[in-house]
Order: C-alpha cells, then structure tokens, then sequence
C-alpha cells in the first residue's frame, strides 16, 4: 500500500478526477437545456463531484494506468 502515501499516484489520480468532472459536468449541460439559462447548474455541479469521487475511488479499486497499472504492485 506505498501507493496511497506517493505524491505522484495522487497528483494522476487527481488529473484523471478533473478530466471526469469536466466531462460530467460538459454531459449534464449538454443534455439538459437548449439554453444556457434553462441549465440547472445545481444539478451541473453536483454531477461533477459526484463524478469526481466516483473517480477517485475507482483509482483506488483498480489502479492508475499513468501510475504502471495496479496499485497493489507496490511501486
């Protein structure tokens, strides 16, 4: 488990969380309005922390491939 103390797992793993919200949030706009004030931007925001724990916590699970992979490897 050296992985969950390495600066460098965390800083991909983090990358790949603001790629997910980003893209979340691009996703829910996109989808619910024709308008940009018809958006609800509650629902906006709130997709992309939704997305960006869902994110996290799947790197934690299965690994960062931009980290070699697996983190049960032990780096």
């Amino acid at each position: 488990m050296k992985w969950i103390t390495d600066k460098e797992w965390w800083k991909k793993a983090g990358a790949r969380a603001i790629r997910t919200v980003a893209q979340s949030m691009l996703a829910v706009i996109g989808t619910s309005a024709t308008f940009l004030n018809d958006v609800n931007w509650l629902m906006v925001i709130s997709a992309g922390v939704l997305g960006g724990i869902v994110s996290i916590l799947t790197s934690i699970a299965v690994g960062v491939p931009e980290y070699g992979g697996e983190q049960h490897e032990d780096k």
